[in-house]
C-alpha cells in the first residue's frame, strides 16, 4: 500500500470542528437535518436504480442512522459499516460504528463493495489522498457515491458576511468553508484513479424569517466554521447586525423572507475492474 503524505497546512481546526458535531449530536434536531434527509434520499434513489448488489456496504462520515435506515434491505446489502467521526455521533447510529475521521479509512484493502458518503467530505483536508484510499477500499468493480455541498452553497450569507465586515470592521474573515465545484470533483476523482467519474448537481432554495433562523440550523446541523484561518474574536455585535441588515436587503424573497441556497453535488464513480 502506498502512504499518502500530507505536507499542506491543515485548512480545518479538527478538535472544535469534532465539538461542533457533538453539540449537533446532542441537539439531534430533526427539524435541522432537512438537508441530510434530502442528500440520503438521493443516494437511495441512486443505488435503486442499479441493478448489481453490494454485500459489504460503508457509510463514510456517518451523521447517525439515517443511511441505514434507508438502505436497509437494498440492493443487496447485508452488512453496512458506519465510520463516524466522535463517540457522540456513533451512538446515533444504529448498529456498532467505528470511530474515526473521514480521512482515515481503518478499513482491510479491498473489503468493501460500496462506500457512500452524505454531506461530510467538506470537512476533509486533503480530498485527493482521501478519494485513494476509497479507491484502496472498493473492490475492484466497486461503487464510490457521495453527496457534497457544492460551490454555490450559502453564497448569501457569505456575501451577507463579507459586506458586513468591510462595512464595519474593515477587512473580510473567512467564515464560509470553500465548497466543491462539479468540475473539480470529477477530475479529483478521475486523478485518483476511477472509472467512469460522474459529477452532478441539485440545487435547493430554502426560505427563512430572518438569518439568526438560518444560523441556528447550521449550529444544529455543526456546520458552523471551524476553519483554520478564521478569526478568533466571536462576531461582533454591531457585524451581526450590519450582516442581518444586508441579508434582508439582498437576499430577500418577494414575501420578505430570507433565501439561502444549497448545492448538493453527487458523486460516483467506480473501481476499475481487473477482470
Amino acid at each position: 500500500m502506498v502512504k499518502i503524505m500530507q505536507t499542506h497546512a491543515a485548512l480545518f481546526d479538527r478538535p472544535l470542528l469534532r465539538r461542533h458535531r457533538d453539540r449537533a449530536a446532542r441537539l439531534a434536531d430533526p427539524d435541522a437535518r432537512f438537508l441530510l434527509h434530502v442528500a440520503v434520499e438521493d443516494l437511495r434513489d441512486r443505488l435503486a436504480e442499479m441493478k448489481r448488489e453490494f454485500p459489504v456496504a460503508v457509510d463514510l462520515g456517518a451523521h447517525g442512522d439515517e443511511v441505514a435506515r434507508a438502505l436497509e434491505g437494498r440492493n443487496g446489502i447485508r452488512s453496512l459499516i458506519a465510520i463516524a467521526p466522535s463517540p457522540a455521533i456513533a451512538a446515533l447510529c444504529a448498529r456498532p460504528a467505528i470511530v474515526a475521521e473521514e480521512d482515515r479509512l481503518p478499513l482491510a484493502d479491498a473489503s468493501a463493495d460500496l462506500v457512500l458518503s452524505c454531506l461530510s467530505l467538506h470537512w476533509v483536508d486533503d480530498l485527493p489522498g482521501l478519494f485513494a484510499d476509497v479507491l484502496r477500499v472498493l473492490k475492484p468493480g466497486g461503487l464510490f457515491l457521495a453527496v457534497m455541498p457544492g460551490e454555490e452553497t450559502l453564497r448569501e450569507l457569505r456575501d451577507s458576511l463579507a459586506r458586513a465586515e468591510l462595512a464595519v470592521d474593515g477587512g473580510v474573515s473567512p467564515r464560509v468553508l470553500p465548497m466543491l465545484t462539479i468540475k473539480d470533483g470529477g477530475a479529483l476523482l478521475q486523478r485518483a484513479g476511477f472509472a467512469e467519474p460522474v459529477a452532478d448537481r441539485d440545487r435547493i432554495t430554502v426560505d427563512y424569517a430572518n438569518p439568526l433562523r438560518l444560523m441556528a440550523d447550521l449550529r444544529a446541523m455543526g456546520e458552523t466554521n471551524a476553519l483554520a484561518e478564521r478569526r478568533r474574536t466571536p462576531l461582533r455585535r454591531a457585524t451581526l447586525a450590519a450582516a442581518i441588515a444586508a441579508y434582508a436587503e439582498n437576499h430577500a424573497n418577494a414575501e420578505g423572507r430570507i433565501v439561502a441556497t444549497f448545492d448538493l453535488v453527487t458523486l460516483t464513480a467506480w473501481k476499475p475492474d481487473s477482470r
